[in-house]
């Protein structure tokens, strides 16, 4: 074997690693928090994983690895101001820029976070307690979020308008963004997607966790998104279809992109990955609270197993 393709298994087996612990983390967050969004994370480790340990070309983290607790929002002229874009580092022309858009999927944020040295465990012992910037729904404050979101598709349109005034400089870094599959059911998310394609932003890369689910049920029963390459695709976006949970192919499809067109990386995946005691719930895993102390020692057993 040649040694750069050890170094790449290496790597694989790195992000492998952090993806499985992202799911432990997460695990750990809702036996101790009687609930949390561990499906999110199941879906999604494989993704954040890969983004934070291959694709992303972040500098150092400039925040506390344990994070502070909460004072005010970020702005100008308020003193002791806390944003968590600090975490993926100072930003320069040729680092890339972080946007997450399902703000629920932050523990897995913050657990891929304490997997790379970003953010202490101690921070995340701090997940949705009073007074705390790691909140349950990150926000501007909480590490890792550049954005306050709020409804599902306007951060796709906030990273549209970066990925505009960076092109218009020249920057050589991209504009990144994570986003969930119910976010397609949003008109303001095809009217950021419409934009982007006039104004040829092909400095904007998109992951989307398709994992078929939502609060309601089944994405297919409660409004039907696909075929949403072929819809993406009529809008002017490129898009490639990957399976989710297979880090090469998620590393691979990060390649830059001169075409033209934004970058849409459909992901396809598991909601129980990592966690087949999640299966028998299925659909209705958007935010899991042990039902029995039988089920919950079930799942402590797990935990302790990984």
């Amino acid at each position: 074997m040649r040694s750069s393709e050890m170094c790449d298994m290496d790597w694989i087996e790195e992000a492998r690693s952090i993806a499985n612990g992202i799911r432990k983390r997460v695990l750990g967050i809702t036996i101790e928090r009687d609930g949390s969004y561990l499906s999110q994370a199941c879906s999604s480790a494989e993704i954040l994983a890969t983004l934070y340990t291959k694709i992303l070309k972040l500098n150092e983290s400039t925040a506390p690895k344990i994070p502070p607790a909460f004072t005010n929002v970020p702005g100008k002229n308020k003193g002791n101001d806390i944003s968590g874009k600090n975490y993926n580092g100072k930003g320069s022309s040729h680092t890339d820029r972080f946007i997450v858009s399902p703000a629920h999927y932050a523990a897995a944020v913050y657990a891929v976070l304490a997997e790379v040295g970003r953010m202490d465990q101690k921070g995340l012992d701090q997940f949705n307690t009073d007074g705390s910037t790691v909140e349950m729904i990150g926000a501007e404050h909480s590490p890792g979020f550049e954005l306050t979101t709020g409804s599902f598709g306007q951060a796709l349109s906030q990273a549209g308008g970066i990925a505009l005034v960076r092109k218009h400089k020249g920057d050589s870094g991209r504009v990144f963004v994570f986003m969930s599959d119910g976010e397609f059911q949003e008109g303001q998310t095809w009217e950021g997607i419409q934009a982007a394609s006039f104004y040829k932003l092909d400095n904007l890369v998109v992951y989307v966790d398709v994992n078929g689910q939502q609060v309601d049920g089944w994405t297919k029963d409660v409004m039907n998104i696909e075929p949403l390459d072929k819809k993406l695709e009529a809008f002017g976006a490129s898009v490639l279809r990957v399976d989710g949970h297979n880090i090469e192919a998620l590393a691979k499809s990060s390649e830059p992109n001169k075409d033209g067109k934004p970058l849409f990386v459909l992901c396809y995946t598991n909601t129980s990955e990592g966690l087949p005691l999640l299966d028998k719930r299925k659909p209705n895993l958007h935010y899991v609270r042990f039902k029995t102390d039988e089920e919950k020692m079930q799942f402590s057993k797990l935990y302790e197993s990984m």
